[in-house]
């Protein structure tokens, strides 16, 4: 038996599991707080994107950088109530291809911000001042960032309509 699917049975017996699915409130707060949680995550690292990918060149990068800790701390968010999402059924989501997509679109996204900061690809355009362009793998990262949120967005989106889990 594959590992996600012992997990997922054991995940599926657990009393958080069960508030999940049979308190009325828990899903809808999820649904609420996952998508305050998206906002700030795409809200903010979007802001930087663009900013990196030459829009608003009137504004220094260093500032606009300060605002990363909300975009994590959306990340997280959603990270907490996008587990309680699982946890209430997981089975709905293991089969599911988009759910699958949706999960690599998270880890490519994650390497990609490795790629950012443990490269010196950060510390280059940190240094970006007002009108000033970063470097082109500053923008490559830019670029591939904003596909790859854009793409957990559309797969997460279409859970209920890819599959037949929802």
């Amino acid at each position: 038996m594959h590992y996600v699917e012992i997990f997922s049975r054991w995940l599926k017996g657990t009393d958080l599991s069960w508030a999940v699915t049979h308190y009325a409130w828990i899903w809808p707060t999820c649904e609420t707080l996952h998508f305050i949680g998206l906002a700030f995550l795409v809200g903010v690292i979007g802001l930087v994107d663009l900013r990196m990918l030459g829009m608003g060149k009137n504004l220094p990068l260093g500032p606009l950088h300060r605002l990363v800790p909300w975009g994590i701390a959306g990340f997280i968010v959603n990270t907490i109530t996008g587990f309680l999402f699982f946890a209430g059924d997981p089975f709905q989501y293991i089969h599911n291809p988009a759910f699958g997509l949706k999960m690599l679109f998270i880890a490519l996204a994650g390497l990609n911000v490795g790629a950012f900061y443990l490269t010196g690809v950060f510390r280059a355009a940190e240094a970006t001042g007002a009108g000033q362009d970063v470097p082109m793998s500053a923008k490559i990262i830019s670029a591939s960032s904003l596909f790859l949120w854009f793409g957990v967005m559309y797969f997460g989106r279409m859970l209920p309509f890819i599959g037949n889990a929802f």
